[in-house]
């Protein structure tokens, strides 16, 4: 689903809202994360085969990695072959996390990035919430990609607490369901949070997606170390 594509109900109800989320199928889209109107930034790509084929394996071979680390862009590449099983293609899955680490660590002026590389087979952050953080980058090598909303589709007075033991389909936290956008596996996603200067209030609303029995995630994230 394009993540300004509008979409209204099949009983002809509300429409789904534009603003907060932008796309594109350039690195430079992501510099659209400055604008103070723009929450959320997805940069479409798709995985390379042999990205792929080493993910699948990945999940059979160590279906318990949770991998984290500060790294720089320089160490990084060392860093992941230390920890990850040395299965066919795996300096392109490598060489792949470093591209997004040099494109993340540009983009922030950051000499050192938080990273975390995890095989989920549960949705990590089920709910629909905000980060307290600056501007997370996330991108799923394998299984659903992340769900998000629009800033005109949230009540934000439901998140947290405001959802009174409610679910985030009852809460009201959202009017309709065909308002929520979902990314595809491979898109670099950018999540601006609460920490960001002047976002107070204004995150990016996102939930991981349900993982269907047996299956797994291989989720990549990102933030300012």
């Amino acid at each position: 689903m394009n993540v300004l594509e509008r979409e209204v109900s099949q009983d002809g109800g509300i429409a789904c809202g534009e603003q907060g989320g932008v796309s594109g199928l350039t690195p430079e889209v992501m510099t659209q994360i400055y604008q103070k109107q723009i929450n959320l930034v997805v940069l479409q790509r798709t995985l390379a085969t042999d990205v792929s084929d080493y993910s699948r394996m990945l999940v059979e071979s160590k279906p318990g990695l949770n991998f984290r680390s500060v790294l720089t862009p320089e160490r990084a590449a060392e860093s992941l072959r230390s920890s990850l099983p040395d299965l066919h293609n795996r300096a392109a899955f490598i060489d792949d996390v470093v591209l997004l680490l040099e494109m993340y660590s540009c983009l922030f002026e950051l000499d050192e990035v938080g990273v975390r590389l995890q095989v989920l087979d549960r949705a990590m952050c089920p709910r629909f919430h905000t980060d307290k953080l600056g501007c997370r980058l996330v991108s799923t090598y394998l299984g659903q990609g992340t769900e998000w909303l629009n800033n005109d589709d949230v009540d934000r007075s439901k998140l947290g607490a405001g959802n009174r033991g409610m679910s985030d389909e009852k809460s009201g936290l959202y009017s309709n369901p065909a308002c929520i956008q979902q990314v595809n596996p491979g898109d670099i996603v950018l999540l601006k949070g609460e920490g960001w200067y002047g976002n107070d209030g204004a995150g990016a609303v996102h939930r991981s997606p349900a993982v269907p029995t047996g299956e797994k995630r291989i989720v990549l994230t990102m933030d300012f170390a």
